[in-house]
């Protein structure tokens, strides 16, 4: 059976996804704010490795683990409402690239993995 990363349709999808996430991500007034010092160039090509790497295509990722990565932002006041704003514009990503529902589905629940470490708990 293909990886989630194959299915979605590797590394050209995870480049038009992770591009597509971040334009919304830095339109949305609820977490905007959390990227103001942010190299997005830099932040866009660790995210793309980091999923590419959760989905099950190559291994490439070699940022920090999530808990750590995101601890200053726990501290500015990231919390769960900033989190479901996340989930929400990955889910609307896939959804205007075409991606069929149950992939969505399962890219949210991977991604639902990772809260308790980004949110420091």
């Amino acid at each position: 059976m293909a990886t989630v990363y194959e299915q979605l349709g590797g590394e050209p999808a995870m480049n038009a996804a992770v591009d597509l996430f971040y334009r919304k991500v830095l339109a949305d007034p609820r977490i905007s704010s959390f990227f103001d010092s942010t190299d997005m160039d830099r932040q866009a090509a660790k995210q793309k490795a980091f999923l590419t790497m959760v989905f099950g295509g190559p291994n490439a990722y070699t940022g920090r683990d999530m808990r750590s990565a995101h601890a200053a932002l726990v501290t500015r006041g990231l919390n769960d409402s900033h989190f479901d704003a996340v989930i929400e514009h990955l889910g609307a990503t896939l959804k205007e690239l075409g991606v069929p529902q149950h992939l969505i589905e399962e890219v949210g629940k991977t991604a639902e993995t990772t809260r308790n470490d980004i949110l420091g708990r």
